[in-house]
C-alpha cells in the first residue's frame, strides 16, 4: 500500500506513531544515500517508536477500540479464511433462491483437519462494500450459514465463526424476508450441533447480527475487536438522543474485550500484533489459528452430549437476574 493511501486511512490516535516511522524512514534513506552512520539516532528513535506504540495501543478508550475494529484495513473473514487454510472451497446458496455475499462460508482444512467455515464478509473498498452490504446480512445470509453448518454437522466438521458485522441488515425489505425468524432460528438450532463451534471475533461484534453465527463451545476475541448489543452511536441516539454521546455509550455498554472477558460473554482473548491485526496481517492470522486449533483439541476430548449441555450452560448463566417483590 502507497504511504499516501496509508495516511488516507489513518486513525486520530495513530497520526504520531506514523509521523514518527515516517521520520526514521527518511533518515534511514537519507543516511544509505550519503553514507553517513546514523546508527545511534536512529537506535533512539526506533526506541522511542515502539514506547509510543505501547503507550498508544495499550491505553485506548473503548471508542478508539470501536475505531480500530472499524479500520478500512482490517483483515477480513476472508482474508484469514485463505491464510490459516491449507485448503479452501466456498459454497452457495441458501437454497430458498438467494446467496448473500454479506456472508460467506465453505469447506476447508486447517492444520489437516476438515472444517466448516462461515463468517461476515465486509468488502475490501468502496465497491465491494457496497456488493456485501458492508458486511450486514439479510435473511438469506442466516440461512445460507444455518445450511452449511447441519451439512458440517451431518459429516462431522467443526464448526468455525468469523464475526465482523455492524449488525444484521435492518432495512424494510429484510424485515419482510423474516430478518428477526432467521436469526432466532440459527439461535436455536445451533445449541443443538453435535460438533465443536468456535466463534471468533475478529472486528466488529454487532447485535444480533453477531449472535446469528454467535453461539459456540468457545468464544473467541481479538484484543481490539469489540462485541455489543447494538452500536454506540446507535445506543446514544435512543438514550441521549445525541449520537455524538457515542463515547459515554462505548463506556457504558462494554463492548471491550477485556469487559467481556470478566463478564463471562467470551472465553478467550486473542492477542493482536502491536498496532493492531492491520499492521501485520500475517502474524494475526498465525495468532488465531493457534487458538482455533487448541481449542478445537480441548473440545475433540468431549463427547457431543458434553458439548451441548457445557454451550448451554455457558449461554443461560450470561447475565445477572433480579426479581421484584
Amino acid at each position: 500500500m502507497a504511504v499516501s493511501d496509508r495516511k488516507l486511512q489513518l486513525l486520530d490516535f495513530e497520526k504520531p506513531l506514523v509521523e514518527l516511522e515516517s521520520r526514521i524512514d527518511q533518515i534511514r534513506e537519507l543516511s544509505e544515500q550519503n553514507g553517513v552512520d546514523v546508527t545511534d539516532q536512529l537506535g533512539q528513535l526506533e526506541g522511542r517508536a515502539e514506547q509510543l506504540r505501547q503507550e498508544i495501543f495499550g491505553s485506548l478508550t473503548p471508542m478508539q477500540e470501536l475505531q480500530l475494529a472499524r479500520h478500512p484495513r482490517r483483515p477480513s473473514t476472508l482474508d484469514y479464511i485463505h491464510a490459516i487454510s491449507d485448503e479452501w472451497i466456498e459454497l452457495h446458496g441458501d437454497r430458498r433462491g438467494h446467496d448473500d455475499p454479506a456472508m460467506v462460508g465453505g469447506v476447508g482444512r486447517i492444520g489437516g483437519q476438515p472444517v466448516l467455515m462461515i463468517g461476515h464478509q465486509k468488502g475490501c473498498d468502496t465497491k465491494d462494500n457496497v456488493v456485501r452490504n458492508f458486511g450486514m446480512p439479510f435473511p438469506s445470509g442466516y440461512r445460507k450459514a444455518m445450511r452449511l453448518m447441519d451439512h458440517a454437522d451431518r459429516f462431522g466438521l467443526p464448526i468455525i465463526s468469523f464475526i465482523d458485522t455492524p449488525a444484521a441488515w435492518p432495512g424494510l425489505e429484510a424485515e419482510q424476508y423474516g430478518q428477526g425468524e432467521a436469526i432466532a432460528l440459527n439461535l436455536r438450532e445451533m445449541f443443538r450441533l453435535d460438533v465443536p463451534i468456535i466463534c471468533a471475533v475478529i472486528g466488529e461484534g454487532g447485535s444480533g447480527g453477531a449472535l446469528g453465527i454467535g453461539v459456540g463451545d468457545r468464544v473467541l476475541m481479538f484484543n481490539h475487536s469489540i462485541y455489543s448489543v447494538a452500536p454506540p452511536e446507535a445506543c446514544a441516539a435512543i438514550l441521549w438522543r445525541d449520537a455524538k454521546e457515542g463515547p459515554q455509550a462505548a463506556e457504558a455498554l462494554k463492548i471491550t474485550a477485556a469487559d467481556l472477558q470478566n463478564l463471562g460473554i467470551i472465553d478467550q482473548i486473542i492477542s493482536e500484533p502491536m498496532g493492531g491485526a492491520h499492521s501485520d496481517p500475517q502474524q494475526a492470522a498465525e495468532i488465531l489459528k493457534a487458538a482455533i486449533l487448541a481449542n478445537l483439541e480441548e473440545l475433540w476430548r468431549l463427547s457431543p452430549q458434553e458439548r451441548r449441555q457445557q454451550r448451554y450452560d455457558k449461554f443461560r448463566n450470561m447475565g445477572i437476574f433480579t426479581q421484584l417483590s
